[in-house]
């Protein structure tokens, strides 16, 4: 009978949290409960790295049983990317509001990269699941494909702001210099990833970005 009143409540918490777009109804036990449980997945997938994560001993650790955790998130892909879009939202406050400063979106995405290398298995996980979202009716296609296109038009709408401020150079391109910089970022951490001993990626993607500035600045 217990069983069946705590599923009641761990049902009612996750049908609270309606994330479709017009229909959010956020209880604050729901919300409570909800970010609980994306703290502990992610101090699970940093320790035990995401494969090996047990879905059942982070339900524990949030007062959940399986089920209920399941509510909330069906899978460990619906976790982590709530993870990830979490970790989005959270890093937006270094690049600023609606990317309108271009030289503190650059130094931004400094501070967001040594951020990522203190968490080496959430960011493996990031890319492999970035690599495979590539194929046919991968759950995560959407996902990623938007995020990538977020990310590229906000950098082109910085860099434009910059060039109508007279900050930047006349003439260069926003959208080449926003590929270049995402390209960056992709390859310097799968670089990092694969020997995270050797290769310091926030010292690499910091000199790149100085030498960027000094590029397209304006003189």
């Amino acid at each position: 009978m217990g069983e069946t009143a705590d599923m009641t409540d761990e049902m009612k918490e996750a049908m609270s949290l309606d994330l479709a777009p017009g229909k959010k109804r956020k209880s604050p036990k729901g919300m409570i409960r909800r970010e609980a449980i994306l703290a502990a997945a992610m101090q699970h997938f940093a320790k035990d790295g995401y494969q090996n994560a047990s879905f059942a001993a982070i339900a524990a650790e949030v007062g959940l049983s399986l089920p209920g955790l399941l509510h909330y998130f069906p899978t460990k892909v619906d976790l982590l990317l709530a993870i990830l879009e979490k970790r989005d939202i959270e890093s937006a406050s270094a690049v600023g509001e609606e990317y309108a400063d271009w030289h503190k979106v650059l130094l931004g995405l400094v501070e967001i990269a040594r951020a990522n290398q203190k968490i080496p298995s959430v960011v493996q996980v990031f890319a492999v699941l970035n690599a495979e979202s590539l194929t046919t009716d991968h759950p995560a296609s959407a996902w990623f494909a938007a995020r990538v296109s977020h990310l590229q038009k906000n950098l082109v709408s910085s860099f434009q702001k910059g060039v109508a401020a007279g900050e930047l150079r006349q003439d260069i391109d926003p959208h080449s210099i926003a590929a270049e910089l995402i390209s960056m970022m992709d390859g310097l951490q799968m670089l990092w990833l694969r020997s995270p001993e050797e290769f310091d990626m926030v010292t690499v993607f910091s000199a790149y970005v100085d030498r960027l500035i000094e590029a397209i600045e304006a003189r």
